[in-house]
Order: structure tokens, then C-alpha cells, then sequence
């Protein structure tokens, strides 16, 4: 039997957690699990109770950015090897470039969830190849 991955969501936008979080309930819920964080803050706090398989970072929030956020996270030990999905709704090459460049992956929103699905699919069986030559 497979075991669900758990899925962080990190976004303000609780519309864009509950849409996202829905379609993968319906269509992926015996594969993936997502845990919503709605802050950077909250972001953390649940990282230190809880390692994901992955992580999806929108930029754009209040307080702390996720800049910020991604910054923390592969600072640290425990979490640096999590992949990280930047999601965006900004459209400007900086960010796509910025988000192409450091994070694993990028998607801009409005989301498609098989999309998405297919990237996080992607990246964990990626993690997965690097984690057995290791």
C-alpha cells in the first residue's frame, strides 16, 4: 500500500488553499495529503512539529514574504532538502527568473491542479532518484 505524501501549502489567499486543497481531496486524496499554512509564520511553527514531503510557497503575503519564508527554510538542517513549489501570481520575468533559479519549480496562478499534481509528482520522484544514489 502507498503511502499519502503529505503536500505544505503556504498562502494568504485562503480561496487559493481551499480551491486547491478541495481538487486534491477529490481527485489525489489516496496519494497526497495537504496541511495549509496561511502565513509564513504559521509555515514554521508547522515545520517544527512536522516534516512535509513538499512545499508550496506563495510570494506574495503579508509579514513575512516568501522570500523570507524560503530563506528560513533552507537554512535550515531538518528542512533543506524539502522540495519547494513557488507559486505566484506575479507575472514580471524577475520573479519567474528568481523563482525558476532557486526554488525546484515554479506555477503561477490561477492554478491548474493536474498541473500542478504532475510537478509535485515530478519533483518527488526526482528527490527520490538523488535520495538512492546517495
Amino acid at each position: 500500500m502507498m503511502m499519502t505524501k503529505k503536500i505544505l501549502l503556504v498562502d494568504d489567499e485562503k480561496d487559493q488553499v481551499y480551491v486547491i486543497q478541495k481538487a486534491f481531496e477529490k481527485l489525489f486524496s489516496n496519494e497526497y495529503h495537504i496541511i495549509s499554512a496561511y502565513s509564513g509564520k504559521e509555515c514554521i511553527s508547522i515545520l517544527e512539529k512536522s516534516t512535509p514531503d513538499i512545499i508550496i510557497l506563495d510570494l506574495m503575503m503579508p509579514e513575512m514574504n516568501g522570500w523570507e519564508v524560503f530563506d528560513k527554510i533552507k537554512a535550515h538542517n531538518m528542512w533543506k532538502t524539502v522540495p519547494i513549489i513557488i507559486l505566484t501570481a506575479r507575472t514580471d520575468g524577475f520573479a519567474e527568473h528568481a523563482a525558476g533559479s532557486i526554488a525546484d519549480d515554479f506555477i503561477k496562478k490561477p492554478v491548474d491542479v493536474t498541473e500542478l499534481k504532475s510537478r509535485i509528482d515530478h519533483l518527488l520522484r526526482k528527490k527520490k532518484r538523488i535520495n538512492l544514489q546517495s
